[in-house]
């Protein structure tokens, strides 16, 4: 090395071995004021070997020893123990957490990192009994990168179980430690790649160490503020691990490549090549292996937690999973999935109810064939199912039937290949059906945990299909409904149709030779029948059909309803004040108004008085139509005159008020009843009126 880096790497380690040293001293001091005890004292620990190892760093170049070399970079491993050491507990859950531990223990991570700081202080000890052997020299290497690679693993466990609210306090420290990690990172992989150390990035190291220092101290400060908390999660712990082994794999991808190359002859460089791309291609089969993926969580989840599944996790995806679809087939597909996910299983079917209700078969299916068997719903299996709500194990009957009782699956259950567990779908009602799954992609202990959680989420799912099939049944109910109201209304125009009819016939043979009743009965007869032809079309499209709004004149409309009921006694009084205009449909307007003055003639007498006036009162149109006949109540009039199928009438459908103050308030107007028992009835229907400006505009008076 040149005496220029000499001087740098001497300045650098020496200005790190100093900070490092006063780091260590301000922590002694400040120990019952930072993190826990034990906490406190590994991170001086960490501090402390910092400072020693950089100043062994700056004695490398004062001494020029190659011991002093090796002592460095054990040092260095046993710096890195510390840090371990220090993340490992931070992952720990404070005191005051009540919820049960996790079932992996802080001396399992230690055995992990302890042992890749035993192998390289190991392989440090081989230097020192012989410094020429290359192979000691690089082994050392690969332990630092392995060490490096496992402290990387720590932070990023660290950092994403820790909560948003604590990744405050110790982001400093993340920041911090992965910048060092990366850095020795590229250090040990240029190590590892040319056989030995570079000049240039370890007379840089210290410098690097060193400007990590203020952030070291950030932490400290920031965590006496605020305590940490810390949850592991089960995504996290299966990212981590991937994390950890692929590092691993590549590791030993690396260190193959390496001595197949070295023991290759000329061969060496292509085998070498060979290897590394083998490797990676295995990799690649692994990272995209399902069954692969499932073993790791069941691993993961058996021998570090205390239970198997994250239940907020697995709630959560569950819950959104059925909230996301709106039919019962999407449904059912989330359903089997969902509960597929929680026990590794690929593939899956869900039966429910037919339309009779008096069986059960195949409504949805995942990776699964199309079957047509059906399950009657008093089998006997399902009366257990539904009795019990326990989960059947196909494997586990087949070997111990008797742990089930009485149970007796059907025939086509027990032969159907690959058949695994049978979920039931029950409600407070009954069953509302069950799920099929195949085998799964790993063995799966189906203990209490795993049985407790399929049986509340097949409730859940019950519960989701049950509303989902009340929903369409409601939405199926109410096409009907409306079906059957637009039925009534049209049913209720034809009686009316029917009733103008059945008057001239009666009267066709007293006025048989009257040319102008014989002109009169054609007009009647093709209004009929245009009036018909609209109710076919209603029908036939199952919607009324859209109108157009045009200018009415209200009492030409009057005229031609009192028309119209010119055969009927009592004889209808017309009087008008003024002209009128509204905006309308003409004819809906007319079979309104004529609606209430044939409603006001059958309620009265033929002595008896009915009338219309047509009038324009506060700014609006008014039609009133009133008769001296039998009235209503007043409790009639506010609980029932307006509603659907209520009437006084004996032949009557009582849709003719409903449909009349639907149409006016459709027009921005209201119809208003004064009525007494026995003393008559008052109709006011109020329209906007249209004003029709017969000058133009221009022509407007001129000033005086």
């Amino acid at each position: 090395m040149n005496s220029e880096l000499s001087l740098l790497s001497l300045w650098g380690y020496g200005l790190a071995a100093v900070g490092y040293l006063a780091l260590t001293v301000h922590l002694i001091r400040l120990r019952k004021a930072t993190l826990a005890d034990r906490t406190s004292l590994v991170l001086i620990a960490a501090v402390a070997l910092s400072s020693i190892w950089a100043i062994t760093g700056a004695g490398v170049y004062l001494l020029y020893a190659d011991a002093l070399q090796t002592i460095h970079e054990a040092l260095d491993a046993l710096r890195y123990g510390t840090w371990f050491t220090l993340l490992t507990l931070l992952l720990l859950p404070p005191p005051t957490d009540r919820s049960p531990s996790p079932k992996w223990r802080p001396s399992r991570l230690m055995f992990v990192g302890g042992t890749i700081v035993f192998i390289s202080l190991f392989c440090q000890s081989l230097r020192l009994i012989d410094p020429m052997s290359s192979l000691a020299a690089n082994s050392a290497h690969y332990a630092g990168l392995a060490l490096v690679i496992f402290g990387i693993v720590l932070l990023e466990q660290l950092y994403r179980n820790t909560t948003e609210d604590s990744r405050w306090n110790i982001k400093p420290l993340a920041i911090g430690l992965v910048a060092i990690f990366l850095f020795d990172l590229y250090f040990y992989s240029a190590a590892v790649m040319f056989r030995k150390i570079d000049d240039d990035a370890f007379s840089i190291r210290g410098f690097a160490y060193l400007l990590i220092i203020p952030l070291l101290i950030l932490t400290v400060y920031r965590t006496r503020a605020r305590p940490l908390n810390v949850t592991l999660s089960k995504t996290a712990a299966f990212q981590t691990t991937t994390l950890a082994l692929v590092g691993l794999y590549l590791i030993a991808a690396s260190a193959a490549g390496y001595y197949v190359r070295y023991l290759g002859g000329s061969w060496g460089g292509a085998l070498q090549l060979v290897v590394l791309f083998v490797a990676l291609l295995l990799l690649m089969l692994l990272g995209f292996s399902g069954s692969m993926r499932s073993r790791l969580k069941v691993l993961i989840g058996k021998n570090f937690f205390r239970y198997r599944y994250d239940y907020r996790e697995e709630w959560l995806k569950f819950t959104n999973a059925l909230c996301s679809e709106n039919s019962v087939l999407q449904l059912g597909q989330q359903v089997i999935r969902g509960l597929g996910d929680m026990v590794e299983s690929p593939a899956g079917s869900l039966w429910t109810k037919d339309a009779s209700g008096n069986q059960f078969v195949q409504s949805a299916r995942w990776n699964f064939p199309v079957s047509d068997i059906t399950e009657p719903t008093n089998s006997p299996m399902i009366a257990s199912l539904d009795a019990t709500g326990w989960v059947l194990s196909l494997e586990e009957f087949r070997s111990r039937p008797g742990r089930y009782g009485g149970m007796t699956p059907p025939a086509w259950l027990l032969e159907m290949p690959n058949a695994w567990l049978l979920i039931p779908l029950r409600t407070s009602a009954g069953m509302v059906g069950f799920v099929l799954l195949t085998t799964s992609r790993t063995p799966v202990d189906l203990d209490w945990e795993v049985n407790d959680l399929l049986k509340t989420a097949g409730r859940q799912a019950a519960t989701f299909l049950a509303q989902m099939q009340a929903t369409e049944a409601l939405l199926e109910s109410r096409k009907f409904d409306s079906f059957n109201r637009m039925s009534a209304f049209v049913v209720h125009d034809l009686k009316n149709i029917l009733t103008q009819l059945s008057l001239m016939v009666r009267n066709a043979e007293r006025h048989a030779d009257n040319a102008e009743f014989q002109k009169d009965m054609l007009l009647t007869v093709r209004h009929s029948v245009d009036r018909m032809r609209q109710l076919m079309l209603q029908l036939r499209e199952g919607a009324t059909p859209a109108d157009s709004f045009s200018g009415v004149s209200l009492d030409e409309i009057a005229r031609r309803v009192q028309k119209s009921k010119a055969g009927m006694l009592p004889l209808v009084d017309l009087e008008i004040h003024e002209t009128v205009s509204i905006r309308g449909h003409e004819e809906r307007i007319e079979r309104v108004i004529g609606h209430l003055v044939q409603n006001a003639i059958d309620a009265t007498s033929a002595d008896g008085r009915v009338w219309m006036t047509v009038r324009r009162e506060a700014g609006m149109a008014q039609i009133e139509v009133g008769d001296t006949g039998q009235g209503m109540s007043a409790d009639f009039i506010h609980e029932r005159l307006f509603k659907p199928f209520q009437t006084t009438k004996q032949a009557g459908m009582g849709i003719g008020a409903y449909e009349s103050r639907q149409y006016i308030q459709e027009l921005g107007g209201d119809i208003q009843v004064e009525s007494e028992e026995n003393a008559g009835t008052r109709f006011r229907v109020r329209l906007p009126l249209l004003e029709i400006q017969t000058t133009s505009d221009l022509q407007q008076p001129e000033l005086k």
